[in-house]
Formats: structure tokens, sequence, C-alpha cells
């Protein structure tokens, strides 16, 4: 008893300050002093709509529509999104927003998976580099795209176009056998005069590129053979990259206080080009047919019994909406802590899913129109990702009035895309740090910035070389994988089951107010259930289907592959080494109870401020921090 009330009295006379709290307007209304908060809610809305809706949306969700069936890819689309889109989404925001702490620092809930949060956080910074490096690419096209005539609308001989370029297919040439039994090779044109045949097997195709996938490799990338072959720095790549980080560290130099403005713009800028293009594309002859083509107006219902349809459509909404990177839980951490984060999910998710939907119809209106005047079918001018981006869409805008005006917009766009992408990614790094060492980052963090974004530039010259566009396809191939599956699984599983769903369900009712049982039904059985088997089907399926990474038809050699795994082990090795660690230092005399103890939440765990923490944690704070002081001074006095 008596050491007790000296540890009371002891604690009363020389406990901590209270973590700052203020409701004054200089501080622009945060409630956070130390850490900040948004300054207007409209701030958090528009960055995590820049933070989930990237160049994926546009380059990526239109090409799987069109080839899992048209419309019906809709269906898989939509139950994914409700399946593991939106309840992955809320899981995250509540979580962050609750703690107000980064992804790592967050994971005092159950200290035993703080490796999840440094695996998010490493495949972030990984795929930071590629992703900027797409970036640098855009501004390349941004900058080219001031000309006219636009440089790739022909086989123009100032940037060395070769005999193999041409706006259209050259005829294959026939290795004719004659009469007299002499061979002789004879064009199309001989052909038909002399009203022959080619025999099977006798046909010689003549190599062709259309002048935009040849400037993309001989100008723009200036292309090696294979990532064997480095060549040299592309020196004007290597300046767009220095400007693209030199934007994003500029932006990020005052946190959220800053990125929060510039939001404004980029995050709506792209809806400004996508419905300008729409309206164009609309107007031209053969939209219809790209429209047509891309919603399947014949849809084919038999895809869905393709599983392979099913995986694509769980692969895009769970790369769409930036889940498990880390970057909703960040930006989410600096919300006041009444936020309505579950209305904030709803919005964002069909935000995020409308904007991948109508940028299908922008893009392939256009495409339509371009299959029209090339008299080719559709599915032989639509592809995804780099070649849709930097061949096909370039060259279709090429081909209207006013091409220089179009291609501005549009590399516009994806710059962006690009750069409200990586101001979550970039800030998510950041808050990292500063969780962990607060009071000696947090004053540096101009200089700590800067050099974050010096050391992603030095990182990212690799993606500027010649042999830049392989790396950029093996980081992408080994970081946007099975790993960050694997986190958003631990992610879900150690919430509900470990942590404990009821537990959590409290946690956020703080936040948003308390809710009926049927408002809770349907997220008890996803975050518990459904959520996690559909992660867990998906991983395995992406497991059995995963193969070494390509580009084009180039392989990549080996020590590229090993290189690619070792890049994936080194992020996801932090789970079970920070898991191994705290069962080692955990309390217990058997291995259940070390286990147990070092799933238990951490002592300090619970809302960010005093005022917040309620009976539920207010109580089990004070008594910690009781025995803490209790220890500390009769260690002092002894």
């Amino acid at each position: 008893m008596a050491l007790t009330r000296f540890a009371e009295n002891r604690y009363q006379a020389c406990r901590p300050k209270d973590r700052a709290v203020t409701n004054d307007p200089g501080e622009e209304g945060d409630e956070n002093v130390e850490r900040g908060n948004w300054s207007l809610k409209t701030d958090y809305l528009l960055s995590m709509i820049g933070c989930a809706v990237g160049l994926g949306n546009v380059w990526r969700f239109p090409y799987l529509a069109y080839r899992n069936g048209g419309g019906v890819f809709l269906i898989p689309y939509t139950l994914m999104l409700a399946l593991i889109g939106i309840p992955m989404f809320f899981l995250e925001s509540s979580f962050g927003q609750f703690a107000s702490l980064g992804p790592v620092a967050a994971w005092k809930a159950v200290p035993m998976l703080q490796g999840v949060g440094i695996t998010m956080v490493l495949f972030g910074a990984i795929g930071n580099i590629s992703y900027c490096g797409i970036l640098a690419y855009s501004l390349y096209y941004l900058f080219a795209s001031f000309q006219s005539p636009l440089p790739w609308a022909d086989c123009f001989s100032w940037w060395g176009a070769d005999e193999t370029c041409s706006r259209t297919p050259k005829d294959p040439l026939c290795n004719l056998t004659l009469d007299d039994g002499y061979f002789k090779i004879v064009n199309t044109t001989w052909l038909q005069t002399n009203n022959e045949s080619c025999p099977n097997g006798s046909e010689i195709s003549i190599p062709h590129q259309g002048p935009s996938e040849q400037y993309w490799d001989k100008v723009a990338l200036r292309r090696t053979s294979s990532i064997d072959e480095t060549g040299e720095m592309v020196w004007y790549l290597a300046l767009c990259l220095l400007l693209a980080w030199l934007i994003i560290g500029t932006v990020l130099s005052k946190g959220i206080k800053s990125s929060g403005k510039v939001v404004y713009f980029t995050a709506t800028f792209p809806y400004v080009v996508l419905t300008a293009l729409l309206i164009r594309g609309v107007t031209l002859e053969g939209a219809h047919k790209g429209i047509e083509f891309y919603i399947g107006s014949q849809s084919d219902f038999s895809r869905l019994a393709d599983a392979e349809v099913w995986k694509d459509a769980a692969i895009q909404i769970f790369y769409s909406t930036s889940i498990s990177w880390g970057g909703l839980i960040t930006l989410s951490s600096y919300n006041k802590f009444h936020n309505n984060c579950y209305r904030d999910t709803i919005i964002v998710c069909i935000v995020n899913s409308a904007t991948s939907i109508f940028s299908g119809f922008a893009i392939f209106s256009i495409l339509g129109h371009m299959a029209h005047l090339q008299d080719k079918p559709v599915s032989d001018v639509a592809q995804s990702g780099f070649g849709l981006a930097f061949i096909v869409y370039p060259e279709a805008l090429a081909q209207l009035p006013w091409a220089p005006l179009w291609s501005t917009l549009f590399f516009f766009m994806l710059v962006t895309l690009g750069v409200d992408t990586l101001f979550a990614a970039l800030e998510t790094i950041m808050t990292a740090l500063v969780d962990q060492f607060p009071t000696f980052l947090r004053p540096k963090r101009l200089y700590l910035i800067t050099v974050v974004w010096l050391l992603f530039y030095c990182f990212g010259l690799e993606c500027v070389t010649q042999a830049g566009i392989y790396w950029i396809k093996l980081i992408d191939h080994f970081t946007a994988g099975w790993g960050i599956l694997t986190a958003a699984l631990l992610e879900v599983i150690g919430l509900s089951w470990i942590y404990g769903l009821n537990r959590f369900i409290k946690d956020i009712e703080m936040m948003i107010g308390e809710k009926n049982w049927l408002f809770w039904l349907w997220w008890r059985i996803c975050w518990f259930f459904v959520t996690p088997c559909v992660l867990a089907a998906t991983l395995l399926w992406s497991l059995v289907t995963f193969g070494p990474p390509t580009y084009g038809p180039v392989e990549y050699p080996d020590w590229a592959v090993v290189l690619g795994w070792c890049i994936t082990i080194f992020c996801t090795m932090w789970i079970p080494i920070i898991a191994i660690v705290r069962v080692v230092q955990a309390e217990g005399s058997t291995l259940c109870q070390k286990i147990s103890a070092a799933c238990a939440s951490a002592s300090d765990w619970g809302p960010y401020l005093k005022q917040h923490k309620g009976e539920r944690y207010r109580n089990r704070s004070n008594s910690t921090e009781v025995l803490n002081y209790a220890q500390c001074h009769i260690t002092t006095e002894m």
C-alpha cells in the first residue's frame, strides 16, 4: 500500500505534460499540434482520391474490361469492390485515424505484426523508384508535345527514323519458285499483276514499326536490346526525373499543409482532361466502334466462369484503391479524431471506380477513331500499360486536329496523376520516419525531405539509362505482386482475429459514434471471413500463375530474376523477423504465453490525444504511467 501511495504521489508531482491540444485559429484549427491535421476536410478527400486514382485507372482498367468480356467485367469488378476494396479501405482509414500514427507506429495495436507496416513502407519506397521513372517519361512527352507537327506523327529523319518505320504496315514479300526452277523474291503488286499467289510458307515478313513506336524506342528511351546492356544515361530523362522529384519534394516541404492545397488542382485536373477527351472523342468518325468494343455490345457472360477474370478484377481493385501500401493509413492519421471515416470511404471508393470506368470511354472513343482511319479492328490497336500511354494513344492523338494541344493535355494529365500518387507515397515514408523519431526528426522536416528525395533521385537514375525501361518493369513486377497481397492478408487477420473485431469496432465507434448491430453486420462478415478468404484465394492464384518478367518479346536473364526475388524477400522478411524478436522479448514462461504477450497491445496504444482516450484507454494509460514513474523514481532514490 505504501509503495502504491508513493507511486501515485510521485506521478502527480512529475507526470509529463499532456500531448498538446488547441483550438486556436492560429494553428488552423489543429487539435493535434504535434503532428498537425488537415486544414480542411476537402484537403483530405482530394488527397485520398489523388492517392487512389493513378495511372492504372487510365491505362490498365479499360484494357482489362475489353479483354475480360466488356461490360460483363463490371460484375466481378463490382463484387470485388464490395468484398475487398471498400472493407480494406475502411479498415485502413479507421486504423490510421484512430491511432494518429503512420503504418509502422500504428502497429502498437499488435506489436508482433509491426513487420507488416515495415513491409508496406519498403514495397512503397522501392515502387516509388519505378513510378517516378514513369513520371519522368510523361514529363518528357509533355515537353515534346510543344511542337507542331508532333515528332511521332510521322517517320521524320531528324529524329533518326530508319527504313523499318512506316505509318502503315508494309506488304510481305514472297519467295516465289519460277518455272525454270529459279527463286525470285517479289512483292504483292507483282503477284497481282501476274495473277499469281504466294505458296504457303513462302511469305517473307518485312520488319515494321509505326512512328510512335519507333520514337518511343529510339528517341524517348534510346532502348538497348536487354537489361544486360545498361548503355548511357539519357540526359534529358535524367533532367525530367530531377524535375519530378523537385516538384514532389517542394510540395511536401510543409507536409500535408502544403500538399493539401496543391491537390485542389492535381486531383481535379485529370477529370477536366478526361471529359474534354471524351467530348472530342465521341464526335469523331468511328468512335462508336471503340466504345462498343470497350463495353462489349454483346457481352460474353461465359467469361464469368473463367477464374482469370475474377483474379484480374480482384487485383485491379486491390491496386487501384492503394490498399496496403501504407498511404491510406498515413493520410488518415492526419484526420481529426471524430472525422466520419466511413462516409469518406464510400465517397473515395465510388469516385475511384467511376474514374476507371469513365476513363475507358475517353480512351476507347479515340482508339475507335484511330482504328477507323487505319481500317483495322479495334483489337489490333488496343494495348495496356506503356504501350497504351506512350505508343498507341499518342499516335491516335497525332491524327486529330490541334494534335499538340490534345497531346499536351493528355500528358499533363498523366503527370498530375503520377505526382498525386507520389505525394502520398513519399509522405508515407516521411511519416513512418518521423513517428519513430519524433523529437529528432519533426523539427528537421525540411532537411529530411531534401535528403529523402535526393536519395530517391540517385536510386532512380538507373531507370533513366538506356536499359531503364527494363528496370522499371522488373521493379514493378516484383513489388506489385504477392508480397503486398501477403501484407494485406496479415493486416486484416491481425486486426480482426488477433486485435479483436469487437474491440476494433468499439474503437471506430469512439470516432464516428455508436451504430446498431445491423450496420456492423456486413463489416463483421467481410473483415472476419469474406475479405481474408478472397485475399487468400487471390494470393494463392497469384503465386500459381506467377512467372518471370518480360518486356514485349525480351526475356530477362537469370540474374535479374534472382535480383527481383531478392527485392521481394528483403521487403517481406521483416514480418517474421519482427515477430520473432517480439516473441523473444515478451514475458512468459512458455512459448504460448510469449506469443500471447507479443500480440497484446502496447501500454501506450490508443488515441493519440488524452482528450480522446475515453474510459477505455484513459484508465489503462494512467495505471501504466503510475507504475512506470514509480519504477523510475524508486530506482533514482535507491
